[in-house]
């Protein structure tokens, strides 16, 4: 089973940890985040990824080799531009029938293997892994009609939705849908398979799912690591 993690972002938001050291490289305990998603993907039954790779590329490499130490196969692709989430997919050579496409700086318990299976037995173009948030309004909600009637009022309400995890599987059908060297994201190109009337399905599993694009979402990943780090590397023992 192939693998392409995304591993290219300046991670601005994170600065200054991200000005010398990419996003995915950044610890977790005494781990890099992406290691710890190698881990994963190898217990799991992954045998080959790709990194796809653009802002301090060369540092990755250095750090995570030809991927033996992880049971894997790690090879490098490095866009000379910025192409986005999904654009980058025209560079990779090879690709099977269906593939894992995710971040490579996030958290989570995610069954990776599961995912890529229903993907599969679906026979869906695209599958997108989704993580139930809850968020609590402090104010009481009111809601009105067109001629301003009261309809409900709803004190301190707790909204739910899915949010997409980072985590997607994609058939390689999908490439008709990338332009070679044209910037393009994920949630771009899943709409437009849609649209084209191709099935593009959710993936929901409860687990833990913590992204990691500011300094507070670091913090709670590195501390919820160290907590207990088995949680996230023995998944699939």
């Amino acid at each position: 089973m192939r693998a392409l993690l995304l591993a290219g972002g300046k991670g601005t938001r994170l600065l200054p940890h991200t000005a010398k050291i990419p996003k995915p490289l950044l610890p977790l305990g005494e781990l890099p985040i992406i290691e710890i998603v190698l881990r994963q993907l190898a217990s799991c039954g992954f045998d080959r990824v790709t990194l796809l790779l653009n802002h301090l590329h060369h540092l990755f490499a250095g750090v995570l080799g030809d991927g033996q130490k992880y049971g894997l196969d790690i090879d490098y692709v490095v866009e000379d531009a910025v192409l986005g989430t999904a654009g980058s997919i025209a560079l990779v050579q090879d690709l099977p029938d269906d593939f894992i496409v995710m971040n490579g700086d996030l958290l989570t318990t995610l069954d990776y293997r599961n995912l890529f299976m229903s993907h599969c037995e679906s026979e869906n173009i695209g599958s997108i892994a989704t993580n139930r948030r809850v968020h609590k309004v402090d104010f009481g909600v009111v809601e009105s009609n067109n001629k301003k009637e009261l309809v409900a009022f709803k004190e301190k309400p707790e909204l739910a939705y899915n949010v997409s995890m980072g985590v997607n599987v994609l058939n390689r059908k999908c490439l008709k849908f990338i332009q070679s060297g044209v910037y393009l994201d994920m949630p771009d190109l899943m709409t437009n398979m849609n649209d084209a009337g191709l099935m593009v399905r959710v993936f929901e599993q409860d687990c833990y799912w913590q992204d990691i694009g500011r300094p507070d979402d670091y913090e709670k990943a590195a501390l919820d690591f160290e907590a207990d780090p088995n949680m996230f590397l023995n998944l699939y023992s």
